[in-house]
């Protein structure tokens, strides 16, 4: 699919039929991390398959839904699930999402994702708030969008996590006793993990896990003004010199139970914003 007004259009206006109060708070939940959708009350559910312009969700631990309803007092929209390019997707396809959100009315974005922790100080289960990323990506949401309607082409990244919405998440991680991590992440293509010497040159760039998403949404929210925050659940150890076989279903699991300690931060951190 090519990006264009046009498709971005078509799907606004399918979604709005749906989407019935405006929402102000966009959710992507990565693998393994589904405890959101439980915070959404009365919530409208439409598959991706169903809205017009989406691909198809082919991770097979993703449900590929979108979701709409409320947080407390506060409208939101969630994506159960989320495209990545190791899928065969565009760049370009992958973000189409962050759009839509934006001409929805979304003004704040709160993304999960399952890394790997290279940090030796992260230990499976943690909750590591991004402060910072490095994208090793091989291609660019941006490249080609010449129209101005898309949005400026040279996006400042200095702080491409919001301070003040990152400080929420800080105080109610404190207020509720939940452990915090920060750090930074490192995108890379996928879908296979890392070697030994992969993750030794990783780790040397400066990057504390390693995952295969969220950078691409969060340099287009920053394109459309959207304020990010994002948290990586540490699904597996990255020792290079104590490196053990891992599993996706294994990546699963360990994700499965951090996901309710960070469906309680994300919701308490929404409720805040009206």
């Amino acid at each position: 699919m090519k990006l264009t007004t046009e498709s971005i259009a078509e799907t606004t206006s399918f979604l709005k039929e749906y989407c019935l109060n405006q929402p102000t708070v966009g959710i992507v939940m990565g693998t393994g991390l589904g405890e959101m959708g439980h915070k959404i009350e009365n919530p409208v559910t439409i598959p991706f398959s169903a809205i017009p312009n989406f691909p198809d969700a082919t991770v097979e631990f993703h449900k590929g839904n979108i979701m709409h309803g409320k947080i407390g007092n506060v409208n939101v929209i969630a994506m159960q699930g989320r495209f990545h390019y190791y899928e065969g997707y565009s760049m370009q396809q992958i973000t189409f999402p962050i759009r839509i959100m934006k001409e929805l009315g979304v003004q704040y974005l709160f993304l999960s994702n399952a890394a790997g922790g290279m940090n030796l100080s992260y230990k499976k289960g943690d909750l590591v708030l991004l402060e910072d990323h490095i994208n090793m990506l091989p291609d660019n949401p941006l490249r080609g969008l010449i129209d101005p309607a898309f949005g400026q082409r040279f996006v400042d990244m200095s702080a491409p996590y919001d301070v003040d919405l990152n400080k929420r998440v800080e105080n109610n991680a404190a207020s509720q006793n939940i452990k915090l991590q920060k750090g930074t992440y490192v995108a890379v293509m996928g879908p296979n993990l890392e070697t030994k010497a992969e993750y030794r040159w990783l780790r040397s760039t400066g990057a504390d896990m390693v995952g295969m998403s969220t950078v691409p949404e969060v340099i287009v929210a920053n394109q459309l003004g959207i304020k990010c925050t994002a948290i990586s659940v540490i699904t597996d150890e990255c020792d290079p010199d104590n490196l053990k076989p891992v599993n996706i279903a294994e990546i699963i699991e360990v994700a499965g139970k951090a996901d309710k300690l960070l469906s309680q931060l994300f919701s308490s951190v929404i409720k805040e914003l009206m």
